[in-house]
């Protein structure tokens, strides 16, 4: 597994294991084949619902805590925002069965991010959370965010894929000294992305499948990615993608198919803002 290095030292891996929709009691399972074909790196959420069942597989695999790199996020969170991340993260760690996080992430720029963010930092500086990031801030949230605070994020996780594939914000992020994370990093199937003729033949020059040469692209791009399967077969797939390199001329021909425009969520959009806002979670914790 090959790793990048965050901008306070820590090693991520490049590629990980996503559990976003997959129900709870499937997740178990689901992570355990996970962790099983060579997975370390698991991305979960409070807003996904399943922590308990990520927390039950780190668990039972015997694996050490040390070999694992685990990421919960933050939902937004009411007033006073300060004292309910540190009670958010609290409960996640709870949930998962741990006593630290690798990766924290403001799941949405929205509500009261500085108290959110000054409560991350704390968790930050007092070991709870090895690094903190965020996640969905387009270029002007993130520049807000980075320059008027102490601590700049180690991570932005952000819809990126061949249709959508963010390099202007890629080049923000390096300048910044912030790893830029894909999530959807496989259009969840969305625009016939596995089907797409052009990946399709640069899957046969290689002898891969269209979601091996997606993840492989994201790879040399220097973009972590999360895909997520519940089908052991598919996993072992996804991952074995360290054995080949897409050429200079394969890289380019992705390049071309860049829209610009996301297959998901529009954080641009007031409609969206509204009804992320709407969308609070009962503590469990």
């Amino acid at each position: 597994m090959q790793h990048v290095t965050l901008n306070n030292g820590v090693q991520m891996p490049v590629l990980g294991f996503g559990v976003y929709q997959i129900p709870p009691e499937r997740t178990e399972r689901a992570v355990s084949e996970a962790l099983a074909a060579g997975y370390r790196l698991l991305d979960t959420a409070p807003y996904y619902g399943n922590e308990e069942a990520v927390g039950r597989a780190i668990a039972a695999s015997g694996i050490p805590r040390a070999d694992l790199f685990v990421t919960t996020k933050l939902w937004v969170q009411d007033a006073p925002a300060q004292e309910n991340t540190r009670r958010a993260a609290e409960d996640s760690l709870a949930r998962l069965g741990l006593d630290h996080l690798d990766l924290y992430l403001m799941h949405q720029p929205y509500g009261d991010v500085y108290g959110q963010w000054r409560a991350m930092e704390d968790l930050n500086r007092e070991g709870l959370a090895t690094a903190i990031g965020v996640a969905n801030f387009y270029p002007d949230r993130l520049v807000d965010l980075v320059v008027n605070n102490d601590t700049t994020p180690a991570v932005n996780q952000i819809e990126t894929h061949p249709f959508f594939q963010r390099t202007a914000d890629q080049r923000l992020m390096r300048e910044c000294g912030v790893q830029l994370q894909s999530w959807g990093g496989l259009a969840e199937g969305r625009a016939e992305l596995l089907t797409h003729p052009l990946l399709g033949e640069i899957g046969r020059q290689h002898g891969r499948s269209v979601a091996q040469v997606v993840l492989r692209w994201l790879v040399q791009r220097g973009v972590v990615a999360i895909p997520k399967s519940v089908r052991p077969e598919r996993m072992a797939e996804n991952i074995a993608v360290f054995d080949f390199e897409l050429t200079d001329d394969q890289m380019a021909s992705i390049a071309s198919l860049d829209t610009g425009t996301p297959q998901f969520l529009d954080h641009h959009d007031p409609r969206t803002v509204a009804w992320l806002a709407r969308r609070r979670l009962a503590r469990t914790g």
